[in-house]
């Protein structure tokens, strides 16, 4: 499954990356959101769900 970030959406909430950590992080400039892997396997795709969900402004999308 492919995660799509889209970082001029990306309010620096922090929230993906509490929901997934192994797969999203934050830039120390500014906290915009990183994808840190952008193809993931399904024992992460639970928390790359939740990680959207929770998003404020749905920057995260999934695809596959």
């Amino acid at each position: 499954m492919k995660v799509l970030l889209d970082q001029d959406k990306c309010v620096a909430s922090g929230q993906c990356v509490t929901a997934a950590d192994t797969v999203f992080d934050q830039r120390d400039e500014d906290g915009i959101a990183v994808l840190l892997m952008d193809d993931i396997g399904p024992e992460r795709e639970a928390e790359v769900r939740q990680a959207a969900a929770v998003c404020p402004v749905l920057a995260i999308k999934l695809q596959g």
